[in-house]
């Protein structure tokens, strides 16, 4: 007797699907915020009233060059009254929203830390008759077991775009200044996570080994990894090919998993460089005739520039993009 994976008595399928759940509701929280970033922290804006804000605040508000200097920027706050008293009326109007974005980039550290958590129970055996191979057997498991890997690359993926790196900063250090090393527990995870990748969505310029090198902060087991690209390869993964039996149709059943697929894959850059074989396949079975995808709810890639660094994915999209394939 198999108990079914998401039974309420199984906890291996009990836990993975709260996660994933955490994983979507982190998402919707970076959309609303990401919406009201307070101007104070943007680089200079051009409006000319959030200018004004801006100007007035900017000597109170640093960004991680504080951390290396913490006594220089503390004495010339302190030995101006007019800085001390520009500092309070910072800290009054803004520790609200500075909260709720803190507690943001938090929550993606500890998804993060509760999926290697949950990962390590599984290979250690906590979950009875459960490993990751089990999981990823099981119908619901599979979905499960790549959505959280996803998701954790598209919060990733979104808190860069959405939210950029020097706006990160100045928020994080404006956060441990207002409430002290002894209420933020983790303040080191979460500067090291959200530090400044270099990316920016303005300049469309292409940085090189970006966002494989940002995955690498807090990396998942290249064994999972592996795994779950070998499941999203080779299988239908919500079983979508019956509804759409016409060959024409493929890449519209296979859309939800080559978008995971599409971000998946920058956790195993190896493969993205040196795997000609695995990118022909990825590309023929998922990408033959739709390059251009949405990885989450609208935001989209054309993988033939996102993907025009990395040499065998670049290799494989080039052959689907000629002009005759194209017609």
């Amino acid at each position: 007797f198999a108990m079914d994976f998401l039974s309420t008595d199984n906890m291996a399928g009990q836990n993975l699907l709260r996660l994933t759940s955490r994983g979507s509701a982190i998402i919707a929280e970076m959309h609303r915020l990401s919406d009201n970033i307070p101007s104070v922290f943007k680089d200079a804006p051009s409006n000319p009233a959030e200018s004004e804000e801006y100007a007035k605040y900017s000597a109170v508000v640093y960004d991680f060059e504080y951390l290396k200097k913490t006594d220089f920027f503390e004495h010339k706050i302190e030995s101006s009254s007019e800085l001390l008293d520009l500092d309070d009326d910072f800290r009054v109007n803004h520790i609200e929203i500075l909260e709720r974005f803190y507690h943001l980039f938090e929550s993606i550290y500890k998804y993060v830390k509760d999926l290697l958590k949950y990962l390590d129970d599984l290979n250690e055996g906590v979950y009875i008759q459960q490993t990751v191979e089990s999981v990823l057997f099981d119908v619901d498991g599979k979905q499960l077991m790549c959505e959280a890997v996803y998701l954790y690359g598209t919060m990733l993926l979104l808190l860069d775009l959405r939210i950029p790196g020097p706006i990160r900063e100045r928020m994080l250090v404006s956060y441990y200044r207002y409430k002290g090393p002894a209420q933020v527990a983790y303040i080191d995870e979460v500067c090291h996570l959200c530090r400044r990748t270099g990316f920016d969505a303005k300049n469309p310029k292409k940085l090189k080994d970006y966002p494989s090198e940002y995955f690498e902060r807090y990396p998942l087991p290249k064994y999972i990894i592996q795994l779950v690209i070998g499941r999203l390869r080779s299988d239908d993964v919500y079983n979508q090919i019956q509804q759409y039996p016409h060959p024409d149709h493929r890449s519209t059943a296979l859309a939800t998993q080559a978008s995971m697929l599409y971000v998946i894959l920058f956790f195993a850059p190896e493969i993205l460089h040196k795997e000609n074989a695995i990118m022909r396949e990825v590309v023929d079975k998922h990408f033959a005739d739709n390059w251009v995808i949405a990885y989450y709810l609208g935001n989209l890639v054309d993988l033939s520039v996102e993907w025009d660094s990395y040499k065998a994915a670049a290799a494989a999209m080039a052959n689907t993009t000629q002009m005759q394939n194209i017609k």
